[in-house]
């Protein structure tokens, strides 16, 4: 089992050697510039690699790219085996990466909390408070009992 540092290296090598051989050396036209490697994982015998990628597009475009790049996944595999020098080239699976989609529903919780914020805000505006602006007893005042005063006998 190799250690995880060699495992991190060889995962961003991949990741690497993938991006430039999408960029660059695959004519694949449903590959084109809209699809973006973001992570690689690698397990710890280096014998699988997990790329995951985005495409920028609508549904059509995502079934497309995950299509060239399984028929493109020999040729990445080789380019991978030529630039990292190690005995067996981990095989490659290719993953939609969901960073997207779970990021577009963040951002529509945190709209709606915003206008559940704002409509907080419209109702408290002219609201006064129930106890006085200040409802706690201070020193001297008249409210004040003396809880000093013992008569112990």
């Amino acid at each position: 089992m190799a250690d995880n540092a060699r495992a991190k290296r060889l995962a961003d090598l991949i990741r690497e050697v993938v991006a430039q051989k999408l960029q660059r050396g695959i004519k694949d036209p449903r590959l084109g510039s809209h699809v973006t490697i973001t992570d690689t994982r690698v397990t710890g015998d280096l014998r699988e690699a997990t790329v995951f990628y985005t495409v920028y597009g609508d549904d059509e475009e995502r079934k497309a790219a995950a299509a060239g790049l399984e028929s493109a996944k020999g040729i990445l595999r080789s380019e991978v085996g030529r630039a990292a020098g190690v005995k067996f080239t981990p095989t490659l699976t290719f993953v939609a990466d969901a960073l997207p989609d779970t990021a577009r529903t963040i951002e529509d919780l945190l709209d709606k909390a915003r206008q559940s914020d704002a409509k907080v805000r419209e109702a408290s505006a002219g609201a006064a408070y129930a106890g006085g602006a200040d409802p706690y007893r201070k020193p001297g005042s008249e409210d004040d009992t003396d809880e000093t005063d013992d008569t112990t006998e």
